[in-house]
């Protein structure tokens, strides 16, 4: 069982895309008129307007199980997970839809909520990814459900959003911890694809505590992204890959990526910015190593002699 989180605006848009889909079975709701879309949008947007300067008022989550576990499901073992999920994450006293998608090939349901609650206040979303993850993991194991064996069999081409920027950054990071034996290398090979590297310091020191990635200006924790790849354990993998000898590519010279720290005089403090920088910096040294220097003419050795003094030239029987 795994969820994906998301927020939005509009519930106009949200629920005719749960609801007006051919195959869509409303399981569960409380707090709205579920038997029309267009009372359902109503509903919901009355009680967002006690709250009207919360922009993203749409909660929306979608939660999905593997296609191994369909014998074990029945519909009101679905509406009841949902239930239970919804109030793990602390998503209660507040109107709600649970609406079954048999769209796809694995068994899931849409959860539309309202983040303004039955009181007029805001139902969080702070850290929200992490936590879904969190009770997933835990509800996937006590009911017995299947787990996935790893990210490497998830369809990339399926992704979309924060989703598919989050296994770029994940297959990015795989593909340079497998060479990398210093944080320099690790930083020019993420930014050669776009990613960007935040270094969380402890207070007032130079020591590291946490890292976080970056690409089309969408950010993730190093944790968030895989467990792997928190800065401790990318520390301890670059330990290991310099103690079995791992060394870089001719190509990933470690005196191109100290010539390009220099200019940009990052060697101490983070580089969330500068890693675009950085990537242009290397193509102008790229581009200096493969351009073609034309050598100046030497200078003609009459200006190297010493100025004669008059009549030299006649004394060593040169004619004038």
């Amino acid at each position: 069982m795994i969820a994906k989180v998301i927020t939005g605006k509009s519930f106009g848009g949200c629920v005719r895309y749960l609801l007006e889909r051919e195959k869509s079975v409303v399981l569960d709701s409380a707090g709205v008129r579920d038997y029309s879309t267009k009372a359902t949008i109503a509903d919901l947007n009355a009680q967002r307007r006690m709250r009207p300067q919360l922009g993203n008022a749409v909660g929306h989550t979608v939660l999905s199980w593997s296609n191994e576990d369909r014998a074990k499901l029945t519909l009101e073992k679905m509406a009841r997970h949902a239930r239970e999920y919804m109030e793990k994450m602390g998503i209660k006293n507040t109107q709600y839809m649970t609406v079954l998608h048999t769209d796809k090939k694995h068994p899931h349901v849409h959860i539309v909520y309202n983040r303004v609650d039955n009181d007029g206040k805001t139902i969080g979303n702070y850290n929200h990814w992490h936590k879904s993850r969190k009770i997933c993991r835990e509800m996937t194991e006590r009911y017995g459900y299947h787990i996935g064996k790893g990210k490497a069999k998830v369809n990339r081409q399926a992704l979309r959003g924060n989703d598919k920027l989050r296994y770029a950054i994940h297959d990015a990071l795989k593909s340079a911890m497998a060479k990398a034996t210093a944080w320099k290398q690790v930083e020019m090979m993420l930014a050669r694809q776009g990613i960007g590297i935040h270094y969380k310091y402890r207070s007032g020191t130079n020591e590291v505590q946490g890292i976080s990635f970056e690409k089309d200006g969408v950010k993730f924790k190093g944790s968030a992204i895989d467990r792997k790849f928190s800065f401790a354990g990318m520390e301890k993998q670059l330990s290991e890959n310099r103690a079995m000898g791992i060394t870089r590519s001719a190509t990933e010279s470690p005196t191109l990526a100290d010539q390009i720290r220099e200019v940009l005089g990052q060697q101490e403090k983070p580089i969330a910015h500068g890693l675009e920088v950085a990537t242009e910096v290397l193509g102008a040294f790229l581009d200096a190593a493969f351009t073609p220097v034309t050598p100046e003419p030497e200078p003609d050795p009459i200006w190297r002699r010493k100025k004669k003094k008059p009549g030299q030239e006649q004394s060593r029987g040169i004619s004038r």
